[in-house]
């Protein structure tokens, strides 16, 4: 018998594809871009510039996400890539540019893989990494 017949309440799913190119995280609050937002990786002033000029789903206030943000996607039950495939997938099994620069050098910023997922740093001129917007404010803040 399953949960249902027995009357216990499925678990809410994580993750709600709003049908528009975004995605909700029911945890979070913040609505995110179903896609990956560019075909080749770029460097982080130009994801900052991308996120910032988005216009998707009628919203305008698209941003580059927090490290801590975007940790919170990756599924290290999973690897390459280690994010839920069913509401994001395109993602690459690769670096991902959050907007958080490293305490340590105002010309580095912290980066998310989704191959394992796990986060390194990366000079934000010189490297390279795709992007994902983000937008809203995190439940609880």
């Amino acid at each position: 018998m399953n949960a249902v017949a027995q009357g216990i309440a499925a678990p809410a799913a994580r993750f709600m594809d709003n049908g528009d190119g975004t995605v909700t995280d029911t945890r979070s609050g913040l609505m995110w871009s179903k896609a990956t937002m560019c075909e080749e990786e770029i460097n982080q002033r130009q994801a900052e510039k991308l996120c910032a000029g988005l216009d998707l789903a009628g919203h305008t206030d698209w941003r580059q996400p927090t490290v801590d943000e975007l940790f919170a996607l990756a599924d290290r039950t999973r690897t390459e890539p280690a994010i839920d495939t069913e509401a994001f997938p395109d993602t690459r099994s690769d670096w991902y540019w959050t907007s958080t620069i490293t305490a340590w050098s105002s010309d580095s910023a912290w980066i998310v893989s989704f191959s394992y997922g796990d986060a390194n740093d990366l000079r934000r001129v010189s490297g390279y990494a795709f992007v994902r917007a983000v937008r809203g404010v995190p439940a609880g803040q």
